[in-house]
């Protein structure tokens, strides 16, 4: 028989669920502003009184911002260092943490100390400038996924994740005549879905969003990603000076748009992507993110 839930619990099921639907409001309602402002007129934003759903709609702000011919290269840029970076550093991480989680690998803990202790001291900002320009990096795009192909962090989770995997399938597997590396794509790779979903997660969202390289490393304005000239466009007063009047030459009186507006809907436009993808990776991002919380 059920047991009816008592007056106590209701009352903290009523407050606990009212807590967090404000919460959940509080958290999304600045995202769904910027929304109601990059589908609105522009000129009309500036009246005010927008809070929950565009009073002239209009997609002129979206079709302006993707007449450059800059923006659309640096969305370019953005999406072939996303889907490469992510790709060689998913999988060069997955390599190293089945490597390390080899107890029989020698100079295992040494290798292990070398990666923890570049977490620590690092040459400064200067030096791996200086490193990038002898590399000729600086004027390529594989200064974005050459130097970040692994983090000392995720190797570690990989590490982790592949010590939980039974150790009879590697010895079954090598019994039947099965090399390291078939192994790896094999047996632990197929194992290992929810850990390698939610790596790709950080180093895909890490790779859309950096506009650090592209606003101090490149001085090539067709190397630029997205997200730097995104935090351009948001740091200028000017509009046009932000994202260059000579070379996107935009005509904003014709176009029924104002620069605020402008800016709400490349907002839009950067952040969409990551937010569409994250819900199909979701269920394995939560599995993934709870390796190593419980021990027993």
């Amino acid at each position: 028989m059920v047991e009816k839930p008592s007056t106590g619990e209701k009352v903290f099921k009523i407050i606990n669920y009212t807590l967090l639907s404000l919460l959940g409001f509080i958290t999304f309602y600045p995202f769904f502003y910027i929304l109601i402002l990059s589908l609105n007129d522009g000129y009309d934003a500036l009246k005010g009184g927008l809070y929950f759903w565009p009073r002239v709609f209009t997609f002129d702000n979206y079709i302006k911002a993707f007449e450059d011919p800059l923006i659309l290269n640096a969305f370019g840029v953005t999406i072939f260092r996303t889907v490469v970076g992510t790709f060689l550093c998913v999988f060069l991480t997955a390599l190293a943490g089945y490597a390390l989680s080899r107890k029989d690998l020698p100079g295992r803990g040494i290798i292990t100390f070398f990666f923890f202790f570049t977490t620590i001291f690092t040459g400064g900002l200067i030096p791996f400038f200086i490193l990038l320009r002898s590399l000729r990096l600086t004027s390529s795009i594989w200064i974005y996924i050459l130097p970040y192909l692994y983090q000392f962090f995720n190797i570690i989770i990989m590490r982790t994740y592949f010590q939980t995997i039974p150790n009879e399938l590697r010895e079954s597997a090598t019994i039947d005549g099965c090399g390291e590396l078939k192994i790896f794509l094999k047996i632990y790779l197929p194992l290992s879905l929810p850990m390698i979903a939610t790596i790709t997660l950080f180093y895909g969202v890490g790779h859309w969003n950096d506009w650090f390289v592209g606003a101090f490393f490149v001085s090539d304005k067709k190397l630029k990603p997205a997200a730097t000239i995104l935090q351009k466009i948001l740091s200028e007063t000017n509009f046009e000076q932000a994202t260059d009047t000579n070379r996107m030459n935009y005509n904003i009186n014709r176009a029924k748009t104002t620069p605020e507006a402008l800016r709400m809907a490349f907002l839009m436009i950067i952040t969409l992507p990551i937010v569409c993808i994250y819900p199909f990776l979701q269920k394995y991002f939560v599995k993934g993110v709870m390796i190593g919380s419980i021990k027993g």
